[in-house]
């Protein structure tokens, strides 16, 4: 391991006042550029301002970038009547938010309200809540610029008939049935006591690296209370802790020490999109490759940590191609294990 992960132990109303204009220290032939600030309030506000314009299907020159890049699924697409904006009737759900304000970037795992249909020329269905890991980019005009989302609809059989969701449930009711986020989320870090970015990104990565090819030996940096939800599950938790849909669960150490070995293949495409240092949380993107069944995850992931520990790890995925990439990486990088802080 790494010797910095061993040394790091140690709302839309604001929006008007958060963002503005302000000097960045550049200057061209002399003028000073400007540079669009925006705060946690701010980028929070553009989170609940996206869903809102994607449930009214209205993409507003106010809100986006002419030249605006839209994925969904790993999958490229135009902004306005694709995917879940073609078919989210409200933007009413969970929100769990991670903004950067050091790269204008802000990352989310969110529930809204989807209606789908039987079949493709079928009878609606009443709406449904569908979990959605979400990346956002704030261009230096204020406008959201990027796009990235990973949509975990709930199974619907064509023709209307019994679904079979399989271990997990549906993925956005049961995120919604957490309630609200944990409360360690909202918790700053003692100033002096706050990890750079590369440490927490170093830390969160080595999530990444116990997991793949695990042999029970590696290095596992979890607090011995850390909980691990997967689509609003509990897939590892302490001896005392909530019990969830799966039952009984073993710990986030003792679950990679005595049990998920050589699961992992790969975990690919390590797109770290959102740092938060005030509050210890990271919010990245990867693939879980499982090469013997050809079989691969798309993931949103964040953690929570403090003195270089992951106390908490919360995802929100759905099971896509094996193989394939997320739409903004080279293939070379989509191929890699290695760490990208997308800045």
């Amino acid at each position: 391991m790494t010797r910095l992960i061993r040394n790091s132990l140690v709302s839309a109303a604001a929006l008007g006042l958060s963002a503005m204009a302000v000097p960045a220290g550049a200057q061209v032939a002399g003028v000073p550029l400007e540079r669009f600030e925006c705060q946690r309030e701010c980028l929070e506000g553009y989170v609940e301002r996206y869903l809102q314009a994607m449930a009214d299907g209205e993409v507003s020159d106010e809100l986006f970038a002419r030249d605006v890049r839209f994925t969904e699924n790993g999958v490229e697409m135009p902004l306005g009547n694709e995917g879940m904006w073609a078919t989210t009737t409200s933007a009413q759900g969970y929100r769990l938010i991670v903004p950067d304000v050091e790269t204008l970037q802000v990352g989310a795992l969110v529930t809204v309200q989807e209606q789908g249909s039987t079949s493709a020329a079928g009878a609606a269905m009443e709406p449904d809540p569908v979990g959605l890991s979400l990346r956002l980019r704030i261009n230096a005009d204020g406008l959201i610029s990027e796009v990235e989302q990973i949509a975990a609809r709930p199974d619907r059989p064509l023709g209307g008939g019994a679904s079979n969701p399989g271990v997990f449930g549906n993925t956005g009711e049961m995120v919604e049935a957490m309630g609200s986020p944990w409360d360690g989320y909202l918790r700053a870090v003692p100033e002096d006591e706050r990890h750079s970015r590369a440490e927490l990104v170093e830390v969160a990565n080595a999530y990444f690296e116990a997991i793949q090819r695990n042999q029970g030996d590696g290095y596992y940096p979890f607090t011995d209370a850390c909980l691990r939800y997967e689509n609003g599950i509990i897939a590892a938790a302490p001896e005392g802790a909530p019990v969830g849909s799966l039952g009984p669960r073993l710990g986030c150490r003792e679950q990679l020490e005595t049990s998920l070995f050589n699961v992992v293949s790969s975990i690919r495409d390590r797109r770290f999109v959102a740092v938060d240092r005030e509050r210890g949380i990271v919010f990245s993107f990867a693939f879980f490759d499982h090469r013997n069944i050809n079989w691969t995850w798309q993931l949103g992931e964040l953690f929570k940590i403090e003195n270089g520990l992951i106390s908490r790890i919360e995802a929100i995925f759905i099971r896509g191609p094996y193989g394939m990439c997320s739409g903004w990486s080279t293939y070379e990088q989509c191929r890699s294990e290695e760490i990208q802080d997308v800045r």
